[in-house]
């Protein structure tokens, strides 16, 4: 039996810090994005990916929105499924044309996932899911007054809007994406989170609000109980007291260690926190490894030679922390 992964691909590896975001700049990302994903291949796992959207689906509502005295309009969950078809498409013909490349012959697919969400969720009133680009704090403003945004200042890095993201709770297309990994194929799944339903009296009903990437996409991989759950983020490991003084990354560390650390307020919510929260949520389902890391150390991470591994408390290895992070010194 090959060894299977779940890759969650993040936003910086569509679109990259100062891009617009074009066509030719996604699918020169997702070139090199999916490069790392086919040497996973190389090493002997099984895949799916899933990917965010929150450029995309902040680009997509904002174009209906302008468009809307022009055209019809889209709801935020209709602008969900726009862009994993858009951005499916990117990833499947970057991950084709590498398999091509590497001499391998194994089918990708995108699957349109819808992932229920409860109706009563009290985040439905109160968003707090960034989308769309960054603003200045007057450019920000503007959009309120004008628009009605809900704006937030999104780690002191510019401010941007704001949905309801309530918690994800089953994923409508499991059994399909189970059988097509069982056919031996790469399946993209869940993008952006998933388009957010609600069953009324047995039926799916969309509902306007964008799905946290990395919640889904731990729900998904604990449900295909798959061997390795795989974070791409914009950092080669996660820090302790990050770009403050005595920043230190962590190797390996167990995910009791990572928990007393998400709550002593390492890991901020606009940041790093959904990241450390899907993580330990994986690993108490009973997942096994968590692998956090930036695409580029993507390969030599899930070899064991870079990024930050999460080790479930169950898993027989001991760790100790150092000057250097926390690290394996030994097997039980």
């Amino acid at each position: 039996m090959p060894k299977t992964a779940l890759v969650a691909v993040g936003g910086n590896s569509l679109i990259r810090a100062g891009e617009k975001g074009t066509v030719d700049e996604q699918l020169a990302n997702t070139r090199q994005t999916a490069a790392a994903i086919v040497n996973m291949i190389q090493q002997g796992y099984q895949l799916v990916v899933t990917h965010g959207n929150g450029p995309q689906v902040g680009a997509a509502l904002l174009r209906s929105e302008r468009a809307s005295d022009q055209v019809y309009g889209h709801t935020l969950d209709v602008c969900d499924a726009t862009t994993q078809g858009e951005i499916g498409y990117f990833l499947q013909q970057s991950l084709d044309n590498e398999l091509v490349r590497a001499g391998l012959k194994i089918p990708v697919v995108t699957v349109l996932t819808q992932v229920v969400v409860s109706a009563d969720d009290p985040a439905m009133n109160h968003p707090t899911k960034p989308i769309g680009p960054f603003y200045s704090r007057a450019d920000a403003e503007d959009r309120r007054r004008q628009l009605g945004w809900t704006i937030v200042e999104d780690a002191s890095r510019g401010y941007r809007r704001v949905v309801p993201s309530p918690e994800p709770m089953d994923i409508v297309e499991l059994e399909v994406i189970r059988d097509l990994m069982q056919a031996g194929a790469l399946v993209i799944a869940v993008g952006g989170g998933g388009i957010p339903v609600v069953r009324t009296d047995g039926m799916l009903h969309g509902v306007e609000a964008v799905l946290d990437k990395d919640r889904a996409s731990s729900l998904l991989a604990s449900l295909l109980d798959v061997d390795l759950f795989a974070i791409s983020t914009d950092t080669d490991f996660v820090y302790l007291n990050y770009k403050k003084p005595g920043q230190q990354p962590l190797a390996r560390v167990t995910a009791s260690e990572l928990e007393t650390y998400y709550n002593a307020g390492q890991f901020p919510p606009g940041n790093m926190g959904p990241k450390i929260e899907s993580a330990l949520r994986f690993l108490k389902r009973g997942g096994r490894e968590v692998v956090i890391t930036c695409y580029e150390n993507l390969c030599e991470a899930v070899a064991g030679r870079a990024g930050t591994h999460v080790l479930s408390d169950a898993t027989p290895q001991l760790c100790k922390t150092n000057a250097k992070g926390t690290e394996a010194v030994g097997v039980a």
